[in-house]
């Protein structure tokens, strides 16, 4: 199976698996849902992930490491899952 997910950086086969399992099947899916969108349905769904799919979403969308990515991005990235969150517990 040649699986568009899996060829962007930082997401193998379990990542892919699980965005294909919340819809996201295409680099222009993930593109338009965001990594934080994407990685909250991940998340929604029940399946165990991490923040390091957060940022390994993130990083397949600019095409560099997850662990290249700057900790203020990082940190911008947490604080945007954590704003959704709580607008959704109000």
């Amino acid at each position: 199976m040649n699986d568009e997910l899996q060829h962007l950086k930082n997401l193998g086969k379990t990542s892919a698996q699980w965005l294909h399992a919340v819809g996201i099947h295409t680099a222009s899916d993930l593109r338009r849902l965001g990594a934080v969108d994407a990685y909250r349905a991940v998340k929604n769904r029940g399946f165990r992930a991490s923040k390091v799919l957060l940022y390994a979403i993130e990083g397949a969308l600019l095409d560099m490491h997850w662990n290249d990515i700057p900790a203020e991005r990082k940190e911008a990235l947490n604080k945007q899952l954590e704003s959704i969150s709580s607008r959704l517990k109000s």
